[in-house]
């Protein structure tokens, strides 16, 4: 069942991603050291994988549903799922029951799922009530969020919530945050030129920003944004929230 704010679980499934796993470990393990860090237990199912959305984006639902079915038997337990991705959370909260259909045995299982779907900033705050102490150097940062978060998850405030926490933290606007980074899984595969000019128009209104560094909940749009703005010669690097928020939780000399 969805938690109510304040109702603090002891145990929670943690479902890392395919781009967390692959690319950036240290999001995923910072999120988790977040999370024990405020006393619940996280629990990480060894053989998970994908969340289907690549195949399922694409036009091959089927294939979809045959991964997304994998995933569905690991959380057998009634806690809460966290995880580090708002794409990957929509597509977990939102899509899989209409992937599963109400025919499918595991249908009832899906729809319990649905419900104990939780983006990682979306957890810290809505239902954690975390207060953070900022230990870091100050800091000036820009913030990304990506289509996901903002538009199906309706999460996209919550990493505002949590950086404004941070004493020693200036969060500075850009131009066009509103806006897509022109990753989109696939869609900047099958339309590559497209993506990139999106990609470059956001990369332009963060370097303008002037912050010193780039926030984001989503490691999709990092690794877009962060390639287009090295190729640009910007200074600037976006990290995932979890790796930013446990630095400013350590001393730092």
């Amino acid at each position: 069942m969805p938690l109510t704010p304040g109702k603090r679980p002891a145990t929670v499934y943690f479902f890392g991603t395919c781009l967390v796993d692959l690319f950036d470990p240290e999001a995923g393990i910072s999120a988790m050291d977040i999370l024990e860090r405020q006393g619940i237990r996280v629990v990480f199912p060894d053989a998970q994988s994908c969340c289907g959305q690549p195949a399922y984006t694409s036009g091959y639902p089927a294939e979809a549903l045959a991964v997304a079915e994998q995933q569905v038997r690991l959380f057998v337990e009634d806690w809460p799922i966290v995880v580090p991705s708002g794409s990957c959370a929509g597509m977990m909260k939102h899509h899989w029951s209409r992937l599963f259909g109400p025919d499918h045995p595991l249908a009832a299982q899906v729809q319990a799922i649905s419900g104990r779907i939780y983006e990682f900033t979306e957890f810290l705050v809505k239902v954690l009530n975390v207060q953070l102490e900022d230990r870091g150097q100050p800091a000036r940062v820009v913030l990304h969020t990506s289509c996901s978060a903002r538009r199906e998850m309706g999460v996209h405030l919550t990493s505002r919530a949590l950086l404004a926490q941070l004493a020693q933290v200036e969060v500075v606007q850009q131009a066009r945050e509103a806006e897509c980074c022109g990753f989109g899984g696939t869609f900047s595969v099958r339309h590559p030129e497209l993506s990139a000019a999106m990609a470059a128009d956001k990369a332009e209104a963060l370097t303008d920003s002037g912050a010193q560094q780039l926030v984001s909940a989503d490691c999709g749009c990092l690794a877009n944004i962060n390639g287009t703005l090295a190729k640009s010669g910007a200074a600037l690097q976006g990290q995932h929230i979890a790796s930013f928020l446990k630095s400013r939780l350590e001393p730092q000399a």
